[in-house]
């Protein structure tokens, strides 16, 4: 940014100032005194004409000496800035280079800039004006500039937002996940709209095809400043199937639509409307899933609170983080509304060791689910709401409530049942016990980890950001409801954690972030799917 501001406190030009101080002289008391004078002033005239001839032959400044002199008032400008505050009023504020975007759109986003009172306060509302506004991620560059107002009005300042719109409105991305311990891969795409209407105006569709597991598409909408809103409108509709025949015996397909009512930088409020069915085609599932097949209608309040103070989401050394999440279910008085209370904590702690880029990395974090309404106490919660463990997703990269425990599977602890034999399954032991039982996930989740990160002492693998870490995993899930939160207590909670740690190397690209661990299950149940061994994890850039 350029800055340029006049400073002129005596409001007269400068040789009359020092006119001005000149001292008087006094009348002599003799003729020849004062002829002496005459001729004394004739000849100072004849000097000054000479000087002032002399002063319009010299020749113009060079490059150089423009450069130095524009040099200084830069230096002497930066020199008051830091010792004393500059005041100074906005007069105007002009945006150039917006041929479609609204100018109400772009005076939203910088009207910070016309409450400032002093240089400082000034320079600090242009940077968070042009953060902003390049966030819109309609514009290709964005450039503040701040120059000094009309002469009739000093201490004065106009503001120039110059804008240049993205040259091509369409972009798209897509990518190939995979997840070794689900045995599945998905194809995973894009396509963006920006700007269609000149308000910021944000369109998308997305397609998630899970090669035998997930399968998503969706439509939404994004307007940044609407009709001089203060919060952002979002809308999406969605499409969503999810098989989970492996794990528990039932796929689940839901139309959805989504309402963003709030969004902050801490806030976020947001309203989900969805039809959601539970089918079990092969028909062996266990009696607790028979019991929620069907369809129900889910309507939702969530509220996120979100609080990111780390260095970096993917590989923090430093900073902390808290997500509280709270879900309000059974909005629409209908026999079918899922009714049910859910709340989420996530808490991230990192701080540097000081050598080799050593980080150390802590995180816990909980969830408990639970039914409302009349015996609500006999009921069961809702089976997809349910918190499931598990999976080798990073818990260093993943902030929002409990999740995974590295070395387990996919839903692959927790209460179980088994499942209905049907035919020849029925006389046939399997063997694997734990592939005939179906995982219900729990009510009641708490899971905790420690993280040590490290540079591999090699310049090719620093440079490339390929480093080490050591890690420790732990997490239990119970059931509270149909009565069994009677049957809770200390020394079973105690009980019911398992345990796992192990040591692995992070290359992050960008295309993909892999993760390659070997894992050491230290305490498992009866059923649970864990092993120790070799798991690689396959996951965003992002």
């Amino acid at each position: 940014m350029a800055a340029s501001f006049e400073d002129n406190s005596t409001g007269q030009p400068k040789d009359d100032a020092l006119k001005s101080t000149a001292p008087a002289r006094t009348e002599p008391e003799e003729d020849n005194d004062n002829d002496d004078d005459d001729s004394q002033e004739e000849d100072d005239d004849d000097e000054e004409e000479e000087e002032d001839d002399d002063e319009d032959e010299q020749p113009p400044l060079t490059r150089q000496a423009r450069m130095q002199s524009d040099r200084a008032k830069m230096e002497a400008l930066f020199r008051r800035l830091s010792t004393e505050r500059v005041p100074v009023r906005v007069h105007d504020v002009l945006i150039k280079g917006n041929a479609k975007t609204k100018d109400s759109l772009i005076e939203a986003e910088v009207e910070a800039l016309k409450t400032a009172t002093t240089v400082q306060e000034l320079l600090q509302a242009a940077g968070i004006a042009n953060a902003r506004l390049q966030r819109l991620e309609i514009f290709d560059s964005v450039n503040i500039t701040l120059d000094s107002g009309p002469p009739e009005l000093p201490g004065t300042a106009n503001v120039v937002v110059e804008v240049v719109e993205a040259k091509n409105p369409l972009s798209g991305d897509f990518g190939i996940f995979s997840k070794p311990e689900a045995r599945s891969w998905s194809l995973e795409g894009s396509v963006k709209l920006k700007n269609l209407f000149g308000y910021g105006d944000l369109w998308d569709g997305s397609l998630a095809y899970g090669w035998d597991q997930t399968s998503e598409i969706s439509a939404g909408l994004s307007l940044p400043r609407f009709k001089g809103l203060m919060t952002p409108l979002m809308a999406r509709i969605s499409l969503l199937s999810q098989d989970w025949s492996k794990f528990s015996s039932y796929k689940e397909r839901a139309l959805g639509f989504s309402l963003g009512l709030l969004s902050s930088r801490n806030h976020d409020l947001s309203y989900n409307l969805s039809w959601r069915t539970l089918s079990d085609p092969s028909q062996i599932s266990s009696r607790t899933v028979r019991r929620q097949l069907g369809h129900g209608l889910l309507s939702t309040l969530k509220y996120t609170f979100k609080v990111d103070r780390r260095n970096s989401p993917l590989r923090p050394t430093q900073g902390y983080a808290f997500v509280s999440t709270s879900q309000l279910g059974g909005l629409v008085p209908d026999y079918r509304s899922l009714r049910f209370l859910r709340q989420e904590f996530d808490l991230r702690y990192a701080f540097p060791l000081g050598l080799l880029n050593a980080a150390l990395n802590f995180g816990i974090s909980s969830g408990v689910v639970f039914p409302w309404g009349n015996g609500f106490l006999n009921r069961p919660s809702y089976l997809p709401e349910r918190f499931f463990l598990g999976g080798n997703s990073s818990p260093v990269c993943t902030l929002g409530g409990p999740t995974s425990i590295l070395g387990f599977k996919s839903r692959g602890l927790g209460p179980a049942e088994p499942r209905r034999q049907v035919g020849e399954n029925s006389t046939t032991e399997s063997a694997d016990a734990s592939s005939e039982m179906d995982f219900l996930g729990g009510d009641f989740a708490v899971t905790g980890f420690a993280d040590l990160s490290f540079d591999i002492p090699l310049k090719v693998f620093r440079d490339a950001g390929i480093h080490g870490h050591a890690f420790a995993c732990t997490g239990s899930l119970t059931s509270l409801t149909e009565n069994s939160y009677r049957e809770f207590s200390l020394t079973k909670f105690k009980e019911s954690f398992r345990h796992s740690a192990g040591f692995g190397i992070i290359v992050p690209t960008k295309l993909f972030r892999m993760e390659v661990n070997y894992c050491y299950i230290l305490k498992k149940h009866e059923h649970d799917r864990g092993k120790t061994g070799v798991q690689f994890s396959f996951s965003s850039p992002l």
